[in-house]
């Protein structure tokens, strides 16, 4: 066993481990996310060739990329989850490869970088696997490798011209697909000059044989900055309505800019979670993760520790690296913003904008490494110090992962009380809202699984459903207005929804509380007044285009979930979906049946069609009972519950006359 980890043959085997370890835990309770429903619907209604039409006009040589995994991998979430984990793996081996090749004498640093690019915790969006997987991770790993063969063409006369020839097919398949990484070719420079270095004296001597090894690969990167930069000008390129800036910006800008990428992709992400956590300090995530920081941290130094690496360290030695690693990473993390500076995009952490850290990443774990190396002279403490690193940012993803796995939940939650409130819905309706309190998925996201519910047939042709963020959309070419019969495009990848203001349901989903559909009598305008953002929808809202009489539809398990245990938002939508058709009696027995099981609304609003459906069956009492007591929890309410028992007095009998002008009064409705 001690030979096992005392041998370098076994550091993949490490790296699996970790790679599992901070990204696999909660992997089975992990799904879809962002562009991965869109993609992932595509490539099952339309198939895996569509990908190439698709991104003809939006990175074009993204396409092909799209084409070989979704080919080879249904749209099963899990193993789109997998397949990110193998996808991490392989890119720390690249890494690992290239890095070994440009510094093949300092292989424990090498190491330490590998480790630290895999855990790298200013990159949150490892579970957006389908669409990070193929927009980012696989042109990245072709980048790595690109960079590993042009250090054994250096390094290997004999073989120089076959690895030349692959590293520049590998460079071109890497930075041509995104744009992702134009910024980081002058670290190849800096590798051969590096290398170059070890045999060549003189400053002059060393930039001429740099620049006679690297022109090739120059050109190659010229010639992607003009392709970029003539779709940028033709405006062919359009990327989530983003376009390149245009003005000169000064140079305070970006110093500003630059110093905030260096300090939170440089210092600050690898303590990041201590920050986050920090925050609720006793919750069960929290308290887990710091767990598997102390068990990571112990395991990562023993194995450390073990390695003939570790005897074989030097300060004096390692004083060259450490220097040349601070000074190319630190031109590394601003050359991987230049990129998204450019475009005019944040770099904000723990959202999806720190997606834009993948191009950083190289260069933010090459500078941590060379700090510590240059500024710790005893080894025992580098190792400690190195090994508490990685196991802050493998506690940095399982933090991340959680977050993933209660966003899932939540998408549950949506795509089961939509299929229990609406068993089918009529073909070109488009479902509006302000948005869906969710914080990975848009109204783009949500359009796939509604397509993928209600139009398990399709196979092309213009789409049947849509969902629209009105506060997003409006004023767009999307949807121009609020009036009726306004028309409605969405363009959808290859295919695009036609529908039109008239022909849509508004539908609300709280933060706490069940998705409703809206509409003109029991859930109008004055009774959300004071939801300013959804009200102005309300009128539009048209729940006719609801089939009532339908099967729910089958959610296909994978890539929905199973259907959840019946609680209080089952007995809620079918309740709703009741009263629509005016079955009181059902929606008072569906109030009595979550009563009885001890459900209760987590928002006062979902009481209402159980209060009119007492209140219509003669059990007053209730009516009355909860009427008061959803009244004094919740000024919102006040306005829905006398709108309510004003429709009750009209309609009643005349005991539920009196009753409700008793109420009526009692309450001080205008």
């Amino acid at each position: 066993m001690r030979r096992i980890f005392q041998s370098q043959k076994w550091i993949p085997l490490f790296f699996a481990l970790i790679t599992i370890v901070a990204y696999g835990l909660l992997l089975p309770f992990t799904g879809f996310y962002w562009d991965d429903w869109p993609f992932a619907w595509a490539a099952k209604f339309l198939g895996p060739a569509q990908f190439i039409p698709s991104f003809a006009g939006f990175r074009p040589f993204l396409g092909p990329i799209f084409f070989v995994t979704t080919s080879l991998i249904p749209s099963n979430p899990i193993l789109w989850q997998i397949f990110a984990l193998i996808i991490r793996f392989l890119a720390t081996l690249s890494a690992w490869f290239a890095l070994n090749q440009i510094w093949p004498r300092y292989k424990f640093q090498t190491l330490i970088a590998s480790l630290l690019f895999l855990v790298f915790p200013g990159f949150s969006q490892h579970w957006v696997a389908f669409t990070h997987i193929n927009q980012e991770w696989i042109p990245f790993i072709f980048y790595l490798l690109s960079f590993g063969f042009t250090a054994c063409a250096l390094r290997d006369p004999k073989m120089k011209t076959i690895n030349s020839i692959i590293a520049l097919l590998l460079l071109f398949v890497g930075v041509f697909p995104t744009e992702y990484f134009i910024g980081l070719e002058p670290l190849r420079f800096l590798f051969i000059w590096i290398i170059i270095a070890e045999e060549t004296n003189g400053f002059w001597s060393r930039f001429i044989q740099t620049i006679k090894y690297w022109w090739l690969y120059f050109l190659i990167w010229i010639a992607d900055a003009v392709w970029l930069a003539y779709y940028y000008k033709s405006g062919a390129y359009i990327s989530y309505g983003v376009t390149a800036t245009r003005h000169a910006l000064s140079i305070k800008t970006w110093l500003l800019a630059f110093g905030d990428a260096f300090w939170k992709a440089g210092l600050y992400v690898w303590a990041q979670v201590l920050v986050l956590t920090a925050q609720s300090v006793n919750a069960p995530t929290t308290l887990l993760t710091f767990v598997l920081i102390v068990l990571s941290f112990l395991s990562i130094a023993f194995y450390i520790l073990q390695l003939d690496l570790f005897s074989q360290l030097s300060f004096h030695q390692s004083k060259t690296f450490a220097i040349s690693a601070i000074l190319i990473g630190f031109i590394g993390i601003l050359l991987g913003r230049v990129p998204s500076f450019a475009a005019g995009l944040p770099l904000t952490l723990q959202s999806s904008y720190d997606r834009f850290m993948i191009s950083m990443i190289l260069g933010a774990c090459l500078f941590a490494t060379g700090l510590i190396d240059l500024l710790i002279q005893n080894n025992l403490a580098k190792i400690y110090v190195f090994a508490l690193l990685i196991s802050l940012g493998i506690g940095q993803q399982f933090f991340n992962a959680n977050i993933f796995r209660r966003d899932w939940s939540r998408q549950q939650d949506i795509y089961w009380q939509l299929a229990w409130r609406i068993p089918a819905l009529k073909p070109n309706t488009a479902i509006l809202t302000d948005f869906v309190p969710i914080d990975y998925e848009t109204d783009l996201s949500f359009t796939a699984p509604l397509n993928w519910m209600y139009a398990p047939d399709f196979h092309g042709g213009d789409l049947p459903y849509a969902m629209i963020y009105v506060n997003k959309r409006l004023g767009g070419s999307s949807i121009s207005d609020l009036k009726p019969d306004t028309a409605i495009e969405l363009p959808y990848r290859t295919v695009t929804f036609h529908g039109s203001t008239s022909q849509a349901i508004v539908i609300y989903a709280p933060e706490n509380g069940c998705l409703r559909v809206l509409d003109s009598v029991y859930a109008n305008a004055q009774i959300y007044n004071k939801f300013p953002s959804i009200m102005p929808l309300i009128p539009l809202s048209d729940p006719s285009r609801i089939i009532t009489n339908a099967s729910p539809p089958n959610l296909p398990n994978p890539p929905f979930p199973n259907e959840p245990s019946h609680t209080w938002c089952y007995f809620y939508e079918q309740a709703e979906l009741a009263r629509q058709v005016g079955d009181w009696n059902k929606v008072a027995g569906l109030g009595r049946a979550a009563a009885q099981q001890g459900f209760v609304p987590q928002d006062d609003f979902e009481w209402l069609p159980f209060i009119e459906a007492d209140a219509r069956t003669g059990d007053l009492k209730s009516a009355e009972q909860i009427t008061r007591q959803a009244w004094t929890h919740d000024g919102k309410l006040h306005a829905g519950l006398c709108i309510l028992w004003e429709r009750v007095q009209v309609e009643g009998s005349n005991e539920v006359q009196a009753i409700a002008l008793k109420l009526i009064a009692a309450l001080g409705c205008q």
